[in-house]
This record gives C-alpha cells, sequence and structure tokens, in this order.
C-alpha cells in the first residue's frame, strides 16, 4: 500500500512539473520604477540620448541616432515638453541635430476657443511689469499656434512663448514675435507717449483695467498703438495725442474699435 502510495503521488509529482514548465514564465524581477524613454536602438549615443530623457512625460517617448542626428518619436502631453525634449537630446554626446517628430497629445481644443483663452491669458502676462508696452498677437489653426506682434523685451517674449506651451491643447508653437530695439531714446518716447495717451480725459479709462490698455511700441522713434478702444473719437484722439509728442517720427494707428470688423494693417 505504502509503495503504490508513493508512485501515484510521484507520478501527480512529475506531471505538475510538466504542466508548470509548458506555461509562460511569470519574472519576479523588481519593475523599473523610473519612466526613461526607450532607445530605439542600443547605440552609445542613443542610450545617452534617452538617459537624458528620464523623466515620467517622455515615457512614451522613443531616440534613435543615426549619424549623429537624433530621431524623437512618439507622443507627450504638452507642447512644453515636446520642445525641451529636443533641448535635453541635443546635448547628448554623439549628437550633432535633432529631428522631432514627438506628437502632442492631450485635449483637442476648438481653434477660436484656443485662441480666445491664450488672448485673455497673454493679456494679463507680466501685468506690473509695463506690459502696455507689449502688442503681441495670437492666431491658431489646427491646434498651432502663431504669436506676433511686439515684445517690449526678450523677457515679456520669453514670458508669452513660455505661457503658450505650457497650455494644454496647443499642438505647437510658432515664435513671430519681434522685440522693440533696445534705445534710451525710444524708452524715454515710450513713457512719453503713454502720458500723453493716458492724461487725456476720454482715454485714461483705458488705464484701469491691465488686460486692456492702448498698447504702445517705439522702435526708433517710430510709434505704433495697439488694442481696443469704445469709438472711432476715442481712436482718433490717441493718434492725436501719440503725434504730439517731441521726438515722434511717425504714428501708426491699429487700434481697433469695439464691435467693428478688425482693419488690416497698411
Amino acid at each position: 500500500m505504502t509503495r503504490t502510495t508513493f508512485s501515484y503521488r510521484t507520478a501527480l509529482a512529475l506531471m505538475l512539473g510538466v504542466t508548470l514548465c509548458g506555461l509562460p514564465q511569470i519574472s519576479f524581477a523588481a519593475p523599473r520604477l523610473n519612466a526613461v524613454a526607450q532607445a530605439a536602438d542600443n547605440t552609445p549615443a542613443s542610450n545617452d540620448a534617452a538617459a537624458k530623457l528620464n523623466k515620467k512625460q517622455y515615457r512614451d517617448v522613443k531616440v534613435a541616432v543615426d549619424n549623429g542626428i537624433a530621431t524623437l518619436t512618439g507622443t507627450v502631453d504638452l507642447y512644453e515638453y515636446k520642445a525641451d525634449a529636443e533641448k535635453r537630446v541635443s546635448k547628448a554626446r554623439g549628437v550633432t541635430a535633432v529631428r522631432n517628430l514627438i506628437e502632442v497629445g492631450g485635449p483637442t481644443i476648438p481653434d477660436k476657443e484656443l485662441e480666445a483663452k491664450l488672448a485673455e491669458k497673454l493679456a494679463y502676462d507680466r501685468v506690473g511689469y509695463g506690459n502696455a508696452f507689449n502688442a503681441i498677437s495670437v492666431s491658431v489653426s489646427n491646434g498651432a499656434v502663431t504669436l506676433g506682434g511686439h515684445a517690449r523685451t526678450d523677457v515679456d517674449k520669453d514670458s508669452a512663448l513660455a505661457l503658450v506651451s505650457t497650455y494644454p491643447g496647443v499642438k505647437d508653437v510658432t515664435g513671430e514675435i519681434e522685440v522693440d530695439p533696445v534705445s534710451m531714446m525710444d524708452d524715454q518716447t515710450r513713457l512719453a507717449v503713454a502720458r500723453a495717451v493716458y492724461g487725456d480725459s476720454f482715454l485714461s479709462k483705458y488705464a484701469i483695467d491691465p488686460a486692456k490698455p492702448i498698447r504702445i511700441s517705439v522702435q526708433n522713434g517710430h510709434v505704433e498703438l495697439y488694442g481696443t478702444v469704445d469709438t472711432q473719437a476715442d481712436k482718433d484722439v490717441a493718434f492725436q495725442r501719440a503725434n504730439s509728442v517731441p521726438g515722434v517720427f511717425s504714428v501708426k494707428n491699429y487700434l481697433q474699435v469695439a464691435n467693428q470688423p478688425a482693419e488690416a494693417k497698411n
């Protein structure tokens, strides 16, 4: 009886062993905790480039390096991450150029809605730092944003680009903002025009809301006015006030009148 039991148990153990060997093997190794981008090949340059993206926002990004050219593919949640990935990989050993094919995921927002939201954000950007001297425009096409117009300084320009790059729904960013020339004479003209415009009793109301000022750009003594005013009379008065400032060579009046079709620039 004992021998029969032993043989039965031995046979059962052998059957279980064969069955378990046929099952997929399960790895009990500790999982990787860092969401590092994957190297599409196993070259030192690709591995170093992938190491530059050792952050969770790049978990769905792959990088391959061929003859010094790094190609980035995959998806990220914000345009900011796409731009930053390119900067990081450009610093990898052996990388001489970057081809950025990363796609930006996140929500899809209708162009007009996205444009309105970004315009509102930009209107309040740099409030307290002379944002009335910034006249930055925004347009959106298929989620791709183009920023144009004028910024008083490089800091103002960079701030606008950063604000747009971090906004959900933005798929691409093109910066065409012009920075006004650095000039003590222009600084004096800029302040003088502001005093002349906002010192007028009809125009002082535009200094109340920091997001809706009459925006003043000065380039080598030439003045441009931007923004939206309530009436054609306000637009005309602003032009007259700016044109009366000593040292102003010319004034281009791009002010729009509320509830009227936008006028094209000359």
